[in-house]
């Protein structure tokens, strides 16, 4: 058996405590790969990519199905039509295969019977399905006729739509009303201009949908050779084979087509203020720009940098300088939410409107002088540290594992990212870190938002 020596005593002082941690969990990586479950795939001869991982453990499994069907795949004049797809996939089922034809209460009927779960949501990037069931094999083989039924023949039913348009107009209304939401979706239009990711539903949008729209865009998008399927539960390979095949079989006769390539982000030629009086207690600050995709070398690095930044709560840079030392917000925080191409960066947070031109600028100082100076050494250790220690925390169920292997098959990333993740956030020096906060963020190219306060 392998040894590991762990420095003490002077050594230890002066490699630091949290970097003397992240070392130490990084050595415990073999031990931790040992304990992340393998991830088997392979692909079907109609292009279908499997992911699996074998959880034999609970007789439950969790199945996700995503497909290049999100709202980046929407036509702009009817933005929209990928959730609307999405949630009227529950609106019922047409006759399939010799089974009959269930109305919306009916399908719900019939999944509650079995008590296992099936639902459905599209994000800017995918249309994901979820099904989660039993794997006692009467159930499991009726929970898995039902959604091959679901996924071959669904209803979308109009008078569904019909109902539930007005909701959604409703609630986009009240959003109207609600400062975060507005200072969002002027940030959003800013940094993302014509790209799809910045395409916003709205009235006029859901009114130019359909139920003929989304039974088009249905077999368009859900095509067996574009999809991924992750598997986690008690199933074997066979058997996961063998249930994904009868899934989409009723997608055969959609063909396999070529869906068009979109542009990436593209990055911001010069900042931009946009400043929006109105009368609120909280005025509503945000800062962005342009982040990066999934798969980018720098993902690792940068996702260090945001957690020094803004990412990590109390400890984080902008929290200590703007609460803790001036009390000038209740909450300030940092995010990037990165996709096949690349997401948003954005600082946000709130303050009296008398105040919000002392908080932006201190924002906007502690992000030129991270990006200048890069993370102190301290900072570095203690970000990997805590990184590395919360790491098992996102695998300790089968949906959040689901939902990781899921991600990595989306993103076509290596089956061993999971195993490899902590000694790679270890490996990580400060100037890698500082590398990809300088090629990432441009202070001075920033879209900022001062919604609720006079302009700076």
């Amino acid at each position: 058996m392998m040894m590991h020596v762990i420095p003490c005593g002077a050594a230890a002082r002066s490699m630091g405590w949290w970097r003397l941690l992240a070392l130490a969990l990084a050595l415990m990586a073999p031990g931790l790969a040992q304990a992340i479950p393998t991830i088997e795939h392979w692909v079907q001869l109609s292009g279908a990519r499997v992911y699996l991982v074998s959880n034999p453990g609970l007789p439950m499994l969790d199945v996700q199905i995503d497909l290049d069907a999100g709202s980046r795949r929407d036509p702009a004049p009817q933005a929209g039509l990928a959730q609307a797809t999405a949630a009227l996939l529950r609106s019922g089922v047409q006759a399939h295969a010799g089974r009959a034809a269930l109305d919306e209460n009916a399908l719900a009927e019939a999944w509650a019977d079995l008590g296992a779960q099936f639902s459905a949501s599209a994000t800017r990037d995918r249309l994901s399905l979820r099904l989660r069931t039993l794997t006692q094999p009467e159930l499991l083989q009726t929970a898995q006729d039902l959604l091959a039924q679901q996924l071959a023949a669904p209803a979308f039913a109009a008078p569904v739509w019909q109902r539930e348009r007005p909701r959604w107009v409703a609630r986009w209304q009240q959003g109207q009303t609600e400062p975060e939401v507005l200072a969002q979706q002027l940030l959003s239009a800013a940094v993302y201009g014509a790209h799809p990711y910045g395409q916003q539903a709205r009235p006029e949008t859901w009114a130019a949908i359909e139920a003929d729209h989304m039974r088009a865009f249905w077999r368009t998008h859900a095509q067996a050779c574009t999809a991924r399927i992750t598997l986690v539960g008690d199933i074997s390979r066979a058997h996961a084979d063998a249930l994904v095949r009868e899934l989409l079989a009723g997608w055969a006769g959609h063909g396999c087509v070529a869906l068009p390539p979109l542009p990436e982000v593209q990055p911001l030629a010069q900042g931009r203020l946009i400043a929006q009086p109105f009368a609120v207690a909280q005025a509503q600050i945000l800062i962005g720009q342009p982040g990066l995709a999934r798969r980018d070398p720098d993902f690792l690095a940068f996702m260090l940098a945001n957690h020094i930044l803004g990412g990590s709560g109390f400890s984080s840079r902008l929290m200590q300088e703007v609460r803790e030392r001036r009390g000038l917000t209740y909450d300030i925080h940092s995010r990037f939410v990165p996709g096949r191409h690349a997401g948003a960066f954005v600082v946000a947070t709130t303050t009296q409107p008398a105040r919000a031109q002392q908080a932006l600028e201190l924002v906007q100082q502690e992000i030129r002088r991270i990006v200048a100076d890069g993370p102190t050494p301290q900072e570095l250790e203690h970000a990997q540290a805590a990184l590395i220690n919360g790491f098992a925390l996102r695998l300790d169920s089968n949906r959040e594992l689901l939902q990781e292997v899921a991600a990595l098959a989306w993103h076509d990333l290596p089956l061993d990212d999971l195993q490899t993740w902590s000694s790679r956030v270890a490996a990580l020096n400060r100037d890698q870190v500082h590398r990809a906060l300088q090629r990432v963020l441009q202070p001075e190219r920033m879209v900022t938002v001062v919604f609720g306060a006079p302009a700076p």
